[in-house]
């Protein structure tokens, strides 16, 4: 998926959430910061406490992430075929970055994370993150 920023076009991620958009993408704006926008139907539907997100997105100056409640027929499948990656500044900034995305999952801290080139950390929402630095 691609968005018009600044004149210029930035990739974006797209997450399937089944229920939890605007939670999700308001967790990761605490992360990120950045803007949050959100299109819901008028009306609330069977299967859903709230009125689902039909289109969301969170643009920061760092990532673009879009969401949905909206799943295929299908179902939302959650595997290990997808990961997020993000390349950090430096070390400090990853670790502050990994405590943040960690938030309400608990767990013991990653061992040696200093001295790793990637991390893998995944968040209270079944997404799977790959921090580099």
């Amino acid at each position: 998926m691609l968005v018009k920023n600044s004149n210029k076009l930035t990739s974006g991620i797209f997450i399937t959430f089944s229920g939890n958009c605007k939670r999700a993408l308001t967790f990761y704006q605490t992360c990120f910061g950045g803007m949050l926008h959100f299109e819901t139907f008028d009306k609330e539907l069977q299967g859903y406490t709230e009125k689902p997100v039909i289109s969301g997105s969170l643009v920061s100056d760092s990532i673009v992430i879009h969401g949905s409640d909206l799943v295929h027929n299908e179902g939302r499948k959650i595997g290990n075929y997808l990961s997020i990656f993000l390349q950090c500044k430096n070390a400090d900034d990853r670790k502050i970055l990994m405590e943040k995305i960690k938030s309400g999952r608990g767990g013991p801290p990653s061992r040696n994370y200093e001295e790793q080139v990637l991390i893998e950390v995944t968040d209270a929402f079944d997404v799977t993150w790959v921090l580099g630095v």
